[in-house]
């Protein structure tokens, strides 16, 4: 009568709760199910203020299962909470599961009810009855915390030697949520936790692998002689020597399978002599599990991962590499997607192994599924090198040209700028891509992206000035025919006008006046950035100061904005207008080429001395620190 299968069952529960689910699934409305679930609760409030001697076993049990499925349906029921903690100290065995089940769902381990279970669960850990001990121990796996866990700890590493395979299972996983709970917590009991891998129910060394998995991560090296053990075990596994019941697809033991790979990953990281014994059994995993069923492609990448993660192996890579291509030539996305993660786990070992499977990873680029596209792009990165990084970049920037998706045009001009820093075959192909980047996402482009480029065209490469020069004429050349277009992004328009300006005097097919001329014709331009504008006239300034005498179409326009709304665009026009009365000193101030000069800063500002002793000789007061000023004593 109290088996696991008569309370699911719910034979044991009464007509009218039927009922209530059976009106509750057949709600036509939120607000319809909320009336009921009202009533419910309001009888709910009722029947449990009643003594428990007056409403029998019975339907206390159901009014707490009651209180559950309220719960469950997002209405608050905390009256029952303390009735569920009292349904925990019946002897009935059902009564006393259905308290737990209530309290793990219902309550939460920082709860205050809490304190008030931890004498019943030491009892129920010290049962006779197998199953007051696993439902003990469930709640205990869901409430722990750490003011109650040394109340209890000691009662599950005791059962640890349960002579039922069920309770040791669950006093293992116990244990991880101590764990997890409170790290350190199991320092003492390694030991321990060494000897449950070799219990003989395989159900109990698979759940400590959980346990040990996390040991492992926090301190390899004190486990670094369980890998043989850990070898073996999976050998024993990928062999069918388990029972059939572990089976999943005729798969011996996946889940397990891949928990023992994670933990073997993390024992052979950097580590040769462990990895060598790792290696004869990946091999013969990923033989094994390649049946062509997803329990075995799961099974597979995660044997790659672990291949990936310790001391690498030549043949084992390769072997690795070739079962990869599988999912990546899929139809599958979910197998794409895996084939993409797992090559790019092996392009951080060595490129070579992914390489071969450029093309196909290309193409992937051109899925609809916007996740499989954002990991191909990171992929792709990590596989590019100074031989293919012309093909990847074009392929980069076909795809930027395409999207209209904001954050995947942000990757892909983040990773375009990146490979063209890092690997460009010449100068002259750096600033066309970049030019591409900067036109066609120039409104995800970073100011700091722009910054490198005029960077780089001022210093070049430091090392040919020939090479330098022959880099700023063909910036030049084609700033100069960006500015013929209609219309170009703002960062565009300003590395175009820097470059003008600093340079402008290179250019083969324009004089000067012909560029002050598209200059001022752009100050009409249409601009997102109002400090556009002040970049155009900054332009304009330097390209006159290198002319005999000041065009009138300069003068007008700097005379037109000079009203403008921006004080630092008029700053600008009056500065140019100032110097334009004053070519001598225009030409003084603004010299050719002369971005990357020295600038000499005198701190003091001692030019002004005689200005400071003029103006105190007529009558100015002198100037006093802050702190000395007669309003601020």
């Amino acid at each position: 009568l109290h088996s696991p299968m008569f309370l699911m069952s719910g034979a044991h529960l009464s007509k009218d709760f039927f009922e209530l689910i059976k009106n509750i699934g057949e709600c036509k409305s939120k607000q319809e199910e909320e009336k009921i679930v009202r009533n419910e609760v309001a009888a709910l409030r009722q029947r449990l203020s009643e003594s428990p001697a007056s409403i029998g076993l019975k339907k206390s049990k159901e009014a707490i299962v009651r209180v559950v499925y309220v719960e469950m349906l997002g209405h608050v029921a905390d009256f029952g909470h303390i009735h569920a903690v009292n349904m925990t100290q019946q002897t009935n065995l059902l009564c006393k599961r259905v308290g737990y089940l209530a309290c793990s769902l219902c309550l939460h381990p920082e709860h205050e009810l809490i304190t008030l279970l931890v004498n019943t669960i030491r009892r129920d850990l010290k049962s006779t009855n197998h199953l007051e001990v696993c439902a003990a121990l469930i709640a205990v796996s869901k409430l722990v915390n750490p003011e109650i866990m040394p109340a209890v700890i000691e009662c599950i590493v005791d059962l640890l030697d349960h002579q039922h395979e069920v309770v040791r299972k669950k006093a293992v996983m116990a244990l991880h949520r101590l764990h997890i709970v409170q790290s350190g917590s199991l320092s003492a009991l390694t030991d321990k936790l060494r000897r449950v891998l070799c219990d003989k129910d395989p159900a109990v060394m698979g759940a400590s692998l959980h346990v040990l998995h996390m040991l492992i991560e926090e301190q390899p090296l004190a486990f670094k002689d369980l890998v043989p053990s850990f070898v073996s075990i999976l050998k024993q596994i990928t062999e069918h020597r388990l029972p059939s019941s572990f089976d999943y697809h005729r798969m011996p033991a996946p889940w397990i399978q891949i928990k023992l790979l994670k933990v073997l990953a993390s024992l052979g990281a950097a580590d040769q002599k462990s990895a060598e014994h790792m290696y004869e059994v990946l091999y013969d995993v990923l033989k094994r599990a390649d049946t062509g069923i997803n329990i075995g492609f799961a099974v597979v990448y995660e044997c790659v991962r672990t291949v990936t993660a310790i001391y690498p192996n030549v043949q084992l890579m390769e072997t690795a590499a070739n079962h990869i291509s599988r999912f990546v030539s899929s139809e599958n996305h979910n197998l794409k997607y895996l084939g993409i993660k797992s090559l790019a786990g092996i392009v951080q070992v060595n490129q070579k192994y992914a390489l071969e499977h450029q093309l196909v990873v290309v193409e992937c680029m051109e899925d609809s599924d916007e996740t499989l596209k954002r990991k191909t792009l990171d992929l792709l990165f990590k596989m590019t090198n100074a031989n293919n990084v012309v093909f990847v970049v074009d392929k980069l920037v076909a795809h930027l040209r395409q999207t209209s998706d904001v954050h995947f045009r942000g990757a892909l001009v983040d990773r375009i700028t990146q490979l063209a820093e890092r690997y460009a075959p010449d100068n002259a192909w750096f600033i066309t891509t970049m030019n591409a980047v900067f036109e066609l996402g120039g409104d995800v482009v970073q100011a700091e992206t722009a910054h490198n480029l005029l960077r780089l065209i001022a210093e070049g490469g430091g090392e040919d000035e020939e090479a330098d020069m022959e880099l700023r004429l063909h910036a030049v050349t084609a700033y100069s025919a960006l500015l013929n277009k209609s219309w170009i992004p703002d960062v565009l328009m300003k590395v175009v006008c820097w470059t003008l300006g600093e340079y402008g005097y290179l250019s083969p097919e324009y004089d000067l006046s012909d560029l002050v001329e598209m200059l001022c014709d752009a100050m009409d331009r249409q601009f997102e950035d109002g400090s556009t504008r002040c970049w155009v006239m900054a332009a304009v300034t330097k390209v006159v100061a290198q002319m005999a005498a000041v065009p009138d179409q300069a003068v007008e326009v700097a005379t037109k904005y000079a009203g403008s709304e921006s004080i630092t665009l008029q700053q600008y026009c009056a500065e140019f207008l100032a110097l334009a009365e004053a070519p001598a000193v225009m030409v003084e101030v603004l010299p050719v080429d002369a971005s990357c000069d020295d600038l000499e800063v005198d701190p003091a500002l001692g030019f002004l001395d005689g200005f400071v002793q003029e103006a105190l000789r007529q009558g100015a007061q002198p100037y006093l620190a802050p702190g000395e000023r007669p309003d601020e004593l």
